[in-house]
């Protein structure tokens, strides 16, 4: 299993979505965290405001903001390596990352249209056996 961990700028509280005006890519990165953690994945989410220890005993992501200073953040490890920086993920890029199916993310599948089979006599999505 994928280790990911997500360091963040300085916020007001862990996941940022305090106050008035709500950051929708805030909003969309905390969701896919929920689906992550209900689908059994855990993303370990640090800000510098909460846990600013993690930034320090982390060398990669210390050695990186020394080098390229907070303006830099979030920064995106997975399994030790940084993979994004400045930007948090797509949904599309969870998925690789990480992965996972899209549903992981909070995306549906697309549906699978039933036909009919004359030969079988049955309906055929493709999972039933008959075609």
């Amino acid at each position: 299993m994928k280790k990911m961990q997500i360091f963040e700028p300085a916020m007001c509280c862990s996941t940022g979505l305090c106050g008035v005006g709500v950051d929708p890519e805030l909003l969309r990165i905390s969701t896919v965290l929920n689906t992550l953690e209900k689908n059994g994945m855990h993303v370990d989410r640090f800000n510098l405001t909460n846990a600013p220890q993690e930034f320090v005993t982390n060398k990669t992501v210390n050695t990186y903001i020394n080098e390229s200073g907070v303006e830099g953040l979030p920064v995106i490890v997975v399994d030790d390596e940084i993979v994004i920086t400045g930007r948090y993920p797509s949904n599309d890029e969870f998925v690789k990352l990480l992965n996972v199916p899209k549903s992981y993310v909070g995306e549906k599948r697309s549906p699978v249209k039933a036909t009919f089979n004359k030969k079988h006599g049955c309906g055929c999505s493709g999972s039933d056996g008959c075609c």
